[in-house]
Order: C-alpha cells, then structure tokens, then sequence
C-alpha cells in the first residue's frame, strides 16, 4: 500500500501503524526457519484477528499463528474512515433482480446482524468509547439519483425492511447539507484501528502467537494431503488449515480466487470544528452522509469533533509515486469547502489513503480456494468491509472447526475474473475518472 506524505489517519488510540497487538509490547518478530501450527492466519486486519478470535473461541486447544507483512492494523483495517454500515454486494433492487427476493433479504439482514456484532464485540473488548451508534443517510441531488433511491426504496419495502425514506427536510434535520432525498439506516461510527488493535490484544490473551514483517510469498503443498505450507522471506510454516486474509494482495499472490482489484482509495480530517458546526454536520444524531452517486464524498464526525471526508477517484494500485493521491486530496479538500459555510476556512490536518478489494460483480469472496479445502480465502469486500470482516472471520472460524454455517451468495471460492494485462491499466484508470468527472457534476 501506498504511504503517501502526511498519511495517518486521524483515529485516536493504537496508531494505525502499530507493529505489536498492544503498545506495550514487544514488535512481533518475523518468521525466522521452520515453524508449525495447527492453524496459521495471514493478515493481522479485521478479517484475519476475528478468524483468530473466534477460533480460539470455539477451540482454545488449537495452536493459532498469525502472520502479518507489518502488523496488527497497518494496512486498510487500520485506515478507513470508519463507517459502520449494513451493506454488502449489489444495491438492494440489483440483489433481488440476480438472487431473488428470499435471498435479497437474507443478504441485508447478514449486514445488519454484522453491524450489530462489531458494536457488541467493541463493549465486549473495552473499546466501546470509539464506536458511536447513530444514522447514515444515503442521499442524493439529482434525478437520476432519486429514481435510483425510490427503486431501493420500494425493494425494501416489498421485502419487508425498515429502511425509511427521507425527504429533502428530514435530511437538512440531521444535516445541515442540501439533498433532495435519501434512505435511513441504522448504523455506528467507529475508530477502526482501536477495534483492530483490541482485537489483537485479545487474541494475544488467549495464547494466538504473531509473527510480523514478513510478507507472503508463496504456498506450497506439504507432505501429505492434510498439510500447507506457507513461504516468508526468512522462513516457512508448516500448517494443518490457513486462512488468507490478504484481500486485494491475492492477484499478486497468484491466488485462484479470480479478480480482486486492488485499489486507493483517499481521505481527509479537519482540525476539530465548533460546537455548532458539529451540530450543523450530524452532531445531534451522530448521522454520517454518504452521497449515493458512486465515487462522490462522504463525510462523518469523530468523537473529538473533526470531520472526516472521503471519496474521489480511486487509484489502481500499485502507483508510481504520491502525485495521483496528492490530486485526489485536493479535490477532496474542495468539496470539502464547498460542503457548508462552516468548512470555508477549516485546517485539513490529516491526509491518507488505504487499499481495499473490489470485484467485478460486488460480491466479497469468502471460502476455500478450488481444490484445497483447507486453505482459505476472505477478502474482496468492495469498500465496505468494516462490519463484513468480521463477520467473515466468524463464518471462517465455524467451517475450520466443523460447523457448517449457512452459505450466502458471497461464500464462494472465487470471483469473476476479469483479465487485467498491463496495457489494459489505463483504460480502467479512464473509466474511473470518467465516474469522479460524473460525482463532481452531480455535487
């Protein structure tokens, strides 16, 4: 991932770029000769430490590994903008049209229950002071997106789910921002890292070791049929079952997982704001806006009062230098201005960017990959992995331990793939500014 200048976020609590589960602790040390475990994690995000998490859980006589490039939350677990919503695969009108109303339904109603699972788990794990509950509207000013809200509007009412519908007035109730209309979920705002590193801490209490600086290599076949092995730079480990959770990295992995785009994705913090500008911008309700034209900004308030905006073009990673990402900054901090009167004259104090993993079709990919059973693959989560993590690292932790959890259409070893030699790069670096040019005249 990209380290751009000025790049940590704003988040308080374990810096985001911690190489130990807790400060007080020593670093993790790298993988060093021949190691084994019953069960090895690689990726020490949201994803991989609630797979550890879990399993341990449901079997604390495993001998549990956990193996980062860097460390606990360093990459996009640590670096999101820490949005808690329900939202997983397509819009909710697409979902119904490819899988049918009972299993629309069954996909919403899984985002719900994982929102509702990282809230519980940040009281269970002492970080509940980072995780605010409150609003996030969907919203919109143009026509084209208030044909596309009433068709999610009335797919949910169909399916028989509370997701109201918000006139131009409700929504200037909550925030002092002019939309036409929008639709009203249910969700929290977090600090992602603190929920990261706590995860950690946790998995440390209950005996999960790490290993950290050591990027993935490849993997090989043991053995016997019942064993993987896994390369590093300074050793390997010779594990019974792993789990993959290396999400937009599969591609140069080489995993059989299809494609899974790896991409930046940029955000800005201002210094904190006045009471009454926080009040304007979602204070009361703790209501974050996200604009429903794909690629436009959306904003939210932390607990210390900044606001936090993200969006903007995202870059086809890996990138050559910071130039793309220092352009994208700046025309977030545009918006920025333009967003409310109280903004004009803000300090932007922080600026940085994050990787994440998108799929041709929407959906993450959450299963074993072709022909190794016992070798698994999460990742993919298209910008909204915050809650989906670790509710994935549950549905994981199940499998390993014999459990046969119900499947959803994202429980599947692989994505579409989509053919992405070199020379094809710029057309879809093209095709994603054609979609910011189209976010900026809808703002």
């Amino acid at each position: 991932m990209t380290r751009p200048p000025a790049g940590r976020p704003c988040w308080r609590g374990p810096d985001p770029a911690m190489t130990a589960p807790s400060g007080d602790e020593p670093a993790p040390p790298p993988a060093r000769g021949l190691l084994e475990a019953d069960v090895t994690v690689v990726g020490a995000g949201l994803a991989g430490l609630s797979t550890a998490y879990h399993l341990a859980e449901r079997d604390p006589s495993l001998d549990i590994l956990v193996v980062d490039a860097e460390g606990p939350a360093a990459g996009a677990s640590g670096r999101g903008t820490g949005l808690l919503g329900p939202r997983v695969g397509p819009p909710v009108d697409q979902a119904v049209r490819r899988f049918g109303p009972d299993t629309a339904r069954r996909m919403y109603t899984a985002s719900v229950e994982a929102v509702e699972q990282v809230i519980e788990l940040c009281a269970r794990l002492g970080v509940a002071t980072s995780c605010r509950t409150g609003e996030q509207v969907v919203a919109t000013r143009t026509a084209d997106g208030l044909a596309t809200l009433a068709r999610q509007a009335a797919a949910y009412r169909e399916l028989g789910l509370d997701v109201p519908a918000l006139s131009a007035a409700d929504i200037r109730d909550r925030v002092d921002v002019p939309f036409h209309a929008g639709l009203l979920y249910r969700a929290a705002t977090l600090d992602p890292a603190a929920l990261t590193g706590a995860l950690a801490r946790a998995c440390a209490a209950k005996g999960v070791r790490f290993l950290g600086n050591s990027p993935l290599l490849a993997l090989r076949p043991g053995e016997s049929a019942a064993e993987t092995r896994l390369v590093f730079p300074g050793g390997m480990v010779r594990t019974r079952k792993a789990v993959l959770a290396v999400n937009a990295a599969a591609g140069a992995l080489g995993l059989p997982v299809g494609t899974v785009l790896p991409l930046l994705v940029h955000a800005i913090a201002t210094a904190p704001l006045p009471a009454d500008a926080q009040e304007a911008l979602g204070g009361r309700t703790g209501c974050a806006l996200i604009d429903a034209h794909p690629l436009a900004p959306y904003f939210r308030l932390t607990h210390d009062g900044r606001l936090v905006l993200g969006g903007g073009r995202p870059l086809l990673a890996p990138v050559a230098d910071d130039s793309g990402s220092a352009a994208v900054w700046r025309g977030l901090e545009e918006r920025l201005r333009g967003l409310h009167p109280a903004l004009a004259e803000v300090e932007v104090t922080h600026r940085w960017a994050g990787q994440i993993g998108m799929t041709t079709d929407g959906l993450p990919v959450v299963g074993p990959l072709a022909d190794r059973p016992d070798v698994w693959y999460l990742g993919g989560c298209c910008g909204h992995g915050l809650a989906m993590s670790v509710a994935h690292g549950a549905h994981v932790a199940k499998a390993l331990t014999g459990d046969v959890p119900d499947r959803l259409p994202w429980h599947r070893s692989r994505a579409p793939r989509l053919p992405l030699p070199r020379p094809a790069r710029p057309l879809l670096g093209a095709a994603l500014g054609l979609m910011e040019r189209g976010a900026r005249r809808a703002a």
